[in-house]
């Protein structure tokens, strides 16, 4: 079955009826002189303007780009609810390969549409574009962060969202040991990308051993360069969840991580990572709990970039968004006493946080 537009009637389904939908609004975006076809997705505006990246994806059908802006813009929703971020959750994908049709004009239709919606919907970066074509989309559109220092931006975000984890990390810590300090703690990286390298930069220092593995030999190279000591690599990341005395595991790269194959072989006591949607299924986040895992919710500790772009609105000022950032360390440990109080998982815990916080939020407004 099908809706009016041709598009699988599931996806109106989702929006209308289920439990992930009850989104605000959903704009489908296209412009034919440069080729955009993109969708703007709010889930939620009772914290404020709807804040999330834009998704630069080759998407298999239109069906399945508006299927994902839905989730990431609900996922968004509860992120900067947890951040504390006087902002609701949206999120844009623009479908297409980026290396064969991104261009200006597309990136200025773009902005085009986010403008037209008057500040209901702030956008950002994410897989797919980079900082430069924030600079593109801001040439249309004021509503636009992530942008350049030398256009009146923050720049990269990776250096906040890796601090964020590594709070986690230390709340984590505390929780389960009784101390924050990860000296001497094994902790294993998966992906030390941009995020991953800023963040084994944090354990080497506080004295933690690493180990590592990542697709790209390059990047575990420059790791191993870097640290001739206390870091080591192994070949992937069916090694790395399997490696002897484990105690942190840090899914820094695709999400999904966290699934029926990867949990029962798991070998560490805490997943902390900067990877978006770990958990590749609900029920996941209780066979964690089942074999005495703690999990720290993705969105909940991976929130330092989306603190810097919601910072760069107000004149961005490193230090101060480096003091939010290292509230995850409270917040998290927050989710667990949660958690431990109500009888459920901390994903659900913080779920539960993050809800009641736009319950409360859309009650001030009198919706």
């Amino acid at each position: 079955m099908t809706d009016v537009t041709g598009a699988p009637a599931d996806v109106l389904h989702t929006l209308f009826h289920s439990d992930q939908g009850g989104h605000e609004q959903v704009v489908l975006c296209q412009d034919r002189a440069s080729g955009l076809k993109a969708v703007i997705a709010i889930h939620s505006t009772a914290l404020g303007p709807a804040l999330g990246g834009t998704r630069f994806y080759p998407y298999a059908t239109e069906a399945e780009a508006v299927a994902d802006a839905l989730n990431l813009a609900r996922g968004m929703s509860y992120k900067n609810a947890m951040a504390g971020l006087e902002h609701g959750g949206g999120k844009a994908v623009i479908i297409g390969d980026p290396e064969t049709i991104k261009t200006d004009e597309l990136l200025l239709a773009y902005g085009r549409f986010v403008a037209s919606l008057g500040g209901r919907y702030v956008t950002a970066c994410d897989v797919g574009t980079y900082v430069a074509d924030m600079d593109v989309v801001a040439r249309e559109c004021r509503w636009t962060t992530g942008r350049s220092p030398e256009n009146g931006g923050a720049g990269d975000s990776s250096v906040l969202t890796a601090f964020g984890v590594y709070q986690g990390m230390r709340a984590s810590a505390q929780h389960l040991w009784g101390d924050p300090s990860l000296r001497g703690r094994k902790v294993g990286i998966a992906g030390v990308g941009k995020v991953g390298h800023h963040l084994v930069e944090h354990l080497r220092a506080e004295g933690a051993e690493v180990v590592v593995t990542d697709v790209r030999e390059a990047a575990v190279q420059r790791i191993l360069d870097r640290h001739p000591e206390g870091v080591t690599a192994v070949a992937d990341t069916e090694a790395l969840i399997r490696v002897a005395g484990l105690d942190i595991y840090a899914p820094c790269a695709l999400g999904g991580a966290l699934n029926d194959d990867s949990v029962p072989v798991l070998t560490a006591k805490v997943v902390c990572g900067a990877a978006n949607n770990q958990l590749a299924h609900p029920g996941v986040e209780k066979d964690l709990a089942d074999r005495g895992i703690l999990y720290a919710p993705d969105y909940v500790v991976n929130a330092g970039g989306v603190i810097q772009v919601a910072d760069e609105l107000h004149g961005f000022d490193f230090d101060r968004c480096k003091m939010k950032a290292s509230r995850i360390y409270d917040t998290t440990l927050a989710i667990f006493a949660r958690a431990k109080s109500d009888g459920i998982p901390p994903a659900a815990a913080a779920d539960r946080i993050a809800e009641q916080r736009m319950h409360e939020a859309a009650a001030k407004r009198g919706w």
